[in-house]
C-alpha cells in the first residue's frame, strides 16, 4: 500500500533536512514577477510557498495556483488509473511549507534557532491588502497593520511587547490583537479548506476509494506560555478562545480526510526548561480534537529518532489513542536506520505497533 503526497512546496531549508529541492523555475519566475512569496516584516520573502491569498490570482498566464494544484492532482489520477484505490490508498494534499498546514514562520535560512518565536509572514501584497480589507469591514481600518511589537525570528514571548503574559501587558489580549490572529489563522484555515476541496472534487470521480491526508505542524515549543507564541507566528491561534486544532479537524471531517499530526515521539521532560515546550500536552491536545469530529488519525516522529525510548513513547501515544487510526509514518530511512542494533529496535517497534 502506498500513500501517495501531492508536494507543492520547496524541499529543504527546514529542521532535519538534508535535500534541498526548490520549486520548478517557472513557478519562482512567476512568483518573483507577482509578488506571490510570503514574506515577513523585514520585506524578506520565503520561496518555499506560494503565499494563501494568492489562491484565486492568475499569476501564471492567467491561471491561478488553486487550479494548477488541482490539475496536478487531476493529472496524477488520470496517470495513476486503476492503482487509485487499490495499490495508492492514500493522497496527503501538500497545503504550506513542508507540506503541512502552517506559515513558514521559523525559517532557518533567516536565521531561525530553536526555541525562538519565529516571525508573523503576511507582509505579502495580496495577505495586507486581505487584512486592511478586513479591518476596514470591521470598522477599525486602523487595525490593517500586523503587530509591529512581535520581536524577531529568535525572541522570546517576554522580550516583545505582543508576546508577553496578560499581567506585563502583552497586546495579543487586546480587541486588535484577538482580531488579528483571528484573521491570521483564518486565512491559513481558509487556504486549506480551499485546497483539500479541489483534491476531493478530483479523487471522487471514479478513482476508487482514496482517502485524503493533510499533514498539521507539531508546534511545541512555548506551548506553556501564555501567548503559545511559537504556534500563533505559524498560523495557530491556540491563545483564544477556541481551539484552533478542533477547526482544523472539522475543516478535515467535511473531506473524510487524515489527519496526521508530528512530534509524537517527544517527552515533555526532555525538552530544555527555557523553551517552556510541552509536546506530550500538544499531542493529547490534537488527539481531542480528532475525537470531537471522528476523523482518523495519522502521526509521525518529527525528528530523527532511532532508540527505544522514543519507539516506546510512539507507542504509547497509538495505544491510549481513543480515536480511528488510520496509519503512521516514520522519519526516516537512513543508513543508521540500518546498523544492526538499532534496526533491531525499529523492528521490535514495526511488530509492536502492527499489534496496536
Amino acid at each position: 500500500k502506498i500513500q501517495a503526497t501531492m508536494s507543492f512546496h520547496q524541499c529543504g531549508g527546514n529542521v532535519g533536512d538534508d535535500t534541498y529541492i526548490p520549486l520548478p523555475s517557472w513557478v519562482v519566475e512567476a512568483g518573483d514577477a507577482h509578488e506571490t512569496w510570503f514574506t515577513d516584516k523585514m520585506g524578506e520573502v520565503s520561496r518555499e510557498y506560494i503565499t494563501f491569498a494568492a489562491d484565486d490570482v492568475g499569476v501564471f498566464a492567467g491561471r491561478t495556483p488553486r487550479e494548477m494544484y488541482a490539475d496536478f492532482i487531476e493529472s496524477f489520477a488520470q496517470a495513476m488509473g486503476s492503482h487509485l484505490g487499490t495499490t495508492i490508498v492514500e493522497v496527503q494534499v501538500g497545503v504550506g511549507p513542508c507540506g503541512e498546514l502552517r506559515y513558514p514562520s521559523y525559517q532557518m535560512a533567516r536565521g531561525w534557532e530553536f526555541p525562538g518565536i519565529g516571525q508573523f509572514q503576511c507582509y505579502d501584497k495580496y495577505l495586507m491588502e486581505d487584512l486592511r480589507a478586513q479591518a476596514a469591514a470591521r470598522g477599525h481600518p486602523e487595525w490593517g497593520i500586523p503587530p509591529e511589537d512581535a520581536g524577531t525570528y529568535n525572541s522570546t514571548p517576554g522580550e516583545t511587547g505582543f508576546f508577553r503574559d496578560k499581567e506585563d501587558g502583552g497586546s495579543w489580549v487586546t480587541a486588535r490583537g484577538q482580531f488579528f490572529l483571528a484573521w491570521y489563522f483564518r486565512s491559513m484555515l481558509d487556504h486549506g479548506d480551499r485546497i483539500l476541496s479541489e483534491a476531493h472534487r478530483v479523487l471522487s470521480k471514479g478513482h476508487g476509494q482514496v482517502a485524503l491526508a493533510v499533514k498539521v505542524a507539531g508546534i511545541h515549543w512555548w506551548y506553556r506560555s501564555q501567548s503559545h507564541a511559537a504556534e500563533l507566528t505559524a498560523g495557530y491561534n491556540n491563545a483564544g478562545a477556541s481551539d484552533p486544532y478542533a477547526e482544523v479537524a472539522q475543516v478535515l471531517s467535511k473531506y473524510d480526510a487524515v489527519f496526521d499530526f508530528t512530534c509524537l515521539e517527544m517527552y515533555n521532560k526532555d525538552q530544555p526548561d527555557e523553551a517552556l515546550s510541552a509536546p506530550e500536552n500538544l499531542v493529547r491536545q490534537v488527539l481531542r480534537a480528532i475525537k470531537l469530529y471522528g476523523v482518523k488519525f495519522a502521526g509521525e516522529n518529527a525528528l530523527e529518532r532511532y532508540d527505544s525510548k522514543a519507539f516506546k513513547k510512539m507507542l504509547t501515544v497509538y495505544r491510549d489513542a481513543d480515536v480511528d487510526v488510520a496509519g503512521f509514518t516514520y522519519l526516516r530511512f537512513t543508513d543508521k536506520l540500518f546498523s544492526w542494533w538499532y534496526f533491531w529496535n525499529f523492528s521490535n517497534f514495526v511488530s509492536f505497533m502492527n499489534s496496536v
